[in-house]
């Protein structure tokens, strides 16, 4: 029987005063992060709900140039912008509801066009950040052809 594939991804965080945070990872740059100013923090040092959001769009956008190789897709060109939604739930805490990642791809050839839709949503379903949060993920593309 084969072993299944674990992987493990460790981080470290500091704490540098007021609400202000060091991150680190083994040859990684380190990255000022910290609580966001809705929660009295830096609007200059990423924050968790910015860094929740960059994961699902990287993942997304990652897993979209994966599947697009994998299926004979010549792009010319992908970039995504991503928005989390933060609201407080009744009877719960704060959580990220809702992301909504709007991805632009150019494509060399329009005959990929009409494929491009079903490429988009098997990103969608086989990313691990968007398989790994409850929130809700809304993919709004701009498909268009060089």
């Amino acid at each position: 029987m084969a072993e299944a594939a674990v992987f493990h991804y460790e981080t470290e965080a500091e704490w540098k005063g007021e609400k202000a945070l060091s991150l680190r990872g083994a040859k990684l740059p380190e990255i000022q992060a910290g609580a966001p100013p809705e929660f009295k923090g830096r609007d200059d040092h990423w924050s968790p709900e910015h860094l929740l959001v960059a994961s699902l769009n990287s993942c997304y956008l990652l897993t979209l140039l994966a599947i697009a190789e994998f299926s004979t897709i010549s792009l010319v060109s992908v970039s995504s912008t991503a928005k989390g939604r933060l609201e407080k739930i009744p009877g719960a805490s704060f959580q990220i509801t809702e992301i909504i990642v709007k991805p632009k791809v150019v494509l060399a050839s329009a005959n990929d066009v009409p494929r491009m839709p079903r490429i988009l949503e098997k990103a969608k379903d086989n990313c691990f950040i968007s398989n790994s949060i409850k929130a809700v993920i809304k993919i709004e593309p701009e498909i268009t052809h060089a």
